[in-house]
């Protein structure tokens, strides 16, 4: 008796190892949809906006921006009254 080892059987490694790489490469789409590609050079509209936001307080704050302006372009940028 050859108990699986017979005729076409040899090959059947192969599917393991495919579906080993698929999970692998399941997981790490997973990993970067949703959390894990944040601060690798992925640029989403939230870190976009809180950049754009350090650079107006940025500005602010070395006195290049007065109060108005300040607030207005915070108004643009959709993160103040």
């Amino acid at each position: 008796m050859m108990w699986g080892y017979g005729q076409g059987m040899g090959w059947t490694w192969l599917w393991g190892l495919l579906l080993l790489i698929g999970i692998a490469v399941l997981v790490t789409l997973a990993f970067r949809l949703f959390g894990g590609g944040e601060g690798r050079g992925h640029d989403n509209s939230a870190t976009a906006r809180s950049r754009a936001r350090q650079i107006l307080d940025e500005r602010f704050a070395a006195g290049e921006l007065t109060a108005d302006q300040y607030r207005e372009q915070l108004r643009v940028l959709g993160e103040g009254p």
